[in-house]
């Protein structure tokens, strides 16, 4: 469950501002989403593991049609800059060093719920349909099941499937890439 820290709303600049002037720091675990900053859940093992079990699949088989973007920031609009646990956007020569990827660049984005299902999955995922991300998976992890959003939009994404162990999944915008969901599991 997330906590809000800062009530705001806060755009993005305002954010940096608050990290610039030393209210909030590097070893604060927050992120800004819809205008609050919201202090994020801490890591535990079980997270960890499916994080860094993704990080090598995804970096063995997505070749060079995404960069492999691990528990950093995105930008979606003024108002919100998540950290998602895996996101792939698109190829750039800078690696984004020019600024964070933006929804459009955005081929897929993965979140790992230990704890955290419900938050992700009425917040979180709603403001990536919102922004247009094309293709979101939640690793619900008590669950043993990661259920794949597609087809976004204002009202969220129209399409959410669910797959288990046994299942394969292809991303829409990367169909190179084929995980097992055993494998995404452990």
């Amino acid at each position: 469950m997330a906590v809000t820290l800062l009530k705001g709303p806060f755009t993005v600049d305002d954010y940096h501002r608050m990290a610039e002037c030393g209210l909030l720091g590097e070893d604060h675990r927050v992120e800004l989403v819809n205008g609050q900053v919201v202090e994020m859940s801490p890591i535990g093992n079980r997270h960890a593991s499916t994080v860094g079990r993704l990080t090598e699949l995804f970096s063995q088989h997505k070749g060079g049609h995404a960069i492999l973007w691990v528990q950093n920031p995105i930008r979606l609009g003024r108002h919100s800059e998540p950290q998602p646990d895996v996101c792939l956007p698109r190829p750039r020569a800078d690696f984004y060093g020019g600024g964070h990827p933006e929804a459009a660049d955005i081929l897929l984005l993965v979140e790992v719920a230990d704890t955290s299902a419900d938050y992700d999955r009425e917040v979180k995922i709603p403001l990536y349909a919102r922004a247009g991300i094309p293709e979101t998976w939640l690793v619900n992890l008590p669950n043993e099941r990661i259920e794949v959003y597609r087809k976004p939009g204002p009202e969220g994404y129209a399409d959410v499937r669910t797959a288990g162990r046994g299942d394969r999944l292809t991303p829409l915008l990367l169909d190179e890439v084929t995980l097992g969901v055993d494998d995404i599991l452990g």
